[in-house]
């Protein structure tokens, strides 16, 4: 996602949120490497087993090595402009995936339409470009296994990029069985929802960014509507969506934006063949990305009927 400036105030920061961020990745890993292990069947492992612990520094590392790519993509292109931006701030979570992502913040205008375009898109296609070889590398290590479905079990969503891969290496799971993801596979997944999720087309968003280069003032009315989608996206699929388009509504409308692009000084000349090439990709990497239901049955009117499901 696209506050102190780079001078170096405040950087400990940063240095902080990010030392936090390597801990809960690497517990998030663990308990990944637990479910790989216990599937393939090992023995007497408990949380500080050596084989989980690695396992989980795997997790962290690749996850890690995905969203400083994407922020360096961000950040390399504001110092390219001589935009003045911070350091990235890390945000570490709770187990379920050791962290909440990653963000800088811009502190002075960006003037031209070609800067705001490489501005959005550089981090996303750094991501995507990191976390395709971590889910290759992963689904290679990952293996299929019988299953048995618990109540209190969590299922995760497949991006279509996802369901494709996972074909190629192992064709149609058979019933009964289930696919058992190698951490690193379950770092280059994490990788794929952070890029779809800085890709929708929307406020300050990097595809945000990206849509305002392409469509200028009409951007708005995309955001307008993917406010809409992404309402519909969290009654009927997963409660993330609102989460989001509400957290995005209150600070677009807090800093009077109102879902409005801050203009540039050439917001009618022409994008150019070779961005606007780039953004038919940048589409592609969305839709490939993009995972409805990243965590199942924990869309708004399941949680109100009761469905099992954690938030």
């Amino acid at each position: 996602m696209s506050d102190t400036t780079t001078t170096g105030r405040k950087v400990w920061l940063n240095g902080l949120l990010f030392g936090l961020t390597i801990l809960t990745t690497w517990f998030a890993g663990m308990f990944f490497g637990l479910s790989y292990l216990a599937a393939d069947g090992a023995a007497e492992i408990d949380f500080f087993d050596p084989r989980a612990i690695g396992l989980g520094l795997s997790y962290a590392a690749a996850l890690l090595t995905i969203l400083v790519g994407h922020e360096l993509g961000h950040y390399l292109t504001c110092r390219r402009y001589g935009v003045l931006a911070t350091y990235p701030y890390f945000i570490p979570g709770p187990p379920f995936l050791g962290t909440f992502g990653a963000f800088i913040r811009i502190k002075s205008p960006i003037r031209f339409k070609h800067q705001i375009f490489d501005v959005g898109a550089n981090g996303p296609l750094a991501g995507f470009a990191l976390a395709l070889p971590a889910l290759v590398i992963g689904l290679a290590s990952s293996k299929v296994a019988p299953f048995v479905e618990t109540p209190d079990m969590i299922t995760f969503g497949e991006p279509l990029l996802f369901r494709l891969l996972s074909g190629l290496f192992f064709g149609p799971i058979p019933d009964g069985s289930s696919l058992i993801l190698h951490p690193v596979g379950f770092a280059g997944w994490v990788g794929l929802l952070v890029t779809a999720l800085n890709l929708i087309p929307l406020g300050q968003l990097d595809g945000g960014h990206v849509a305002y280069a392409l469509l200028g003032q009409r951007a708005r009315t995309l955001s307008r509507v993917m406010v809409v989608f992404l309402a519909g996206m969290g009654l009927f699929f997963h409660l993330t969506w609102l989460v989001l388009a509400a957290v995005i509504l209150f600070f677009e409308f807090k800093s009077k934006m109102r879902l409005n692009h801050p203009p540039v000084f050439d917001e009618d000349a022409p994008l150019g063949t070779r961005r606007t090439v780039l953004s038919v990709v940048i589409a592609l990497i969305f839709i490939l990305s993009f995972i409805p239901a990243p965590v199942e049955g924990v869309g708004l009117l399941d949680l109100l009927k009761g469905a099992p499901g954690p938030l």
